[in-house]
């Protein structure tokens, strides 16, 4: 199926099926985290306003962080370049020198600029594309790539999160021979704690592996696609001033938010303009 992007003044959304697809199971396996570690696990202990109420509190905050990241970084235009802006009026607002030449994308008709690339699932060139992530049904660019790095740390923290409360689970569990220490019957129980740490493993080692290979990326100054062609690049900014720049500003708490969006915009380029 040919994937659509649809861009408005407000809003981003990539029209693909199999994106769309593994959205919409992430968004399950957060619910069912949620409804195994709240519902089945700690049930029993929230009416006792103790530590698993604590729990329930803390892990549905954090659920609900890598869930609005998840949003944020598929609904947020990655950064892309205005179709068709590759025109005589635009070339010339360039001031080009005598002799010096620009891309011209041939599928978006577009100005091609430096560290920019064509998704062929998107059809748009992407300012600093790093790579077309399906889990979030969208490009991993410039504009988003915070939200990509958010959604990636907490569901690695809500992963290790939920492993280390079935572990106490079950120690729980093992002393009160399963007798009335979850919110569910025995034999369900063990079935939802089981799937549980299976999630819990798979996509906790497969985050913190995205997670890593981003920071790693940032702090080098590489995208995805210039590390796989092994493109080598001058380091002009330190490590901090590439953080500042996906991160927006100075180190604050609003790094690690995923309602606060970027600062400002890394670059802007009059041509843009459609």
């Amino acid at each position: 199926m040919r994937s659509v992007s649809v861009c408005c003044q407000c809003s981003w959304f990539v029209s693909d099926g199999v994106g769309i697809g593994c959205a919409v199971f992430t968004y399950f396996l957060v619910v069912y985290a949620e409804f195994v570690v709240v519902f089945v696990m700690l049930l029993p202990e929230i009416p006792l306003a103790g530590v698993g109420l604590l729990h329930s509190i803390l892990f549905t905050y954090l659920a609900i962080l890598a869930v609005v990241a998840h949003v944020r970084a598929m609904l947020t235009d990655p950064g892309t370049i205005p179709l068709g802006n590759c025109t005589t009026e635009n070339l010339k607002k360039l001031r080009l020198a005598e002799g010096q030449t620009v891309l011209r994308c041939t599928r978006c008709e577009c100005i091609k600029l430096d560290r920019a690339h064509h998704c062929s699932t998107c059809q748009r060139c992407i300012r600093r594309m790093d790579h077309h992530c399906p889990w979030i049904n969208n490009c991993v660019g410039e504009d988003n790539q915070k939200f990509f790095i958010l959604f990636t740390l907490y569901i690695f923290i809500i992963s290790l999160y939920a492993l280390l409360l079935a572990v106490r689970q079950v120690l729980i569990c093992t002393d009160r021979d399963w007798i009335g220490c979850t919110g569910v019957p025995m034999p369900s129980s063990i079935l939802f704690i089981i799937f549980l740490v299976f999630e819990g493993l798979l996509f906790g080692i497969f985050t913190l592996v995205m997670f890593c290979s981003q920071v790693t990326s940032i702090a080098r100054d590489e995208t995805g696609i210039e590390s796989l062609k092994n493109e080598k690049r001058a380091r002009k900014q330190t490590m901090y001033e590439n953080l500042q720049e996906v991160f927006g500003g100075n180190f604050s708490i609003s790094w690690f938010s995923p309602f606060s969006g970027l600062s400002s915009k890394r670059t802007a380029f009059s041509f843009y303009d459609v």
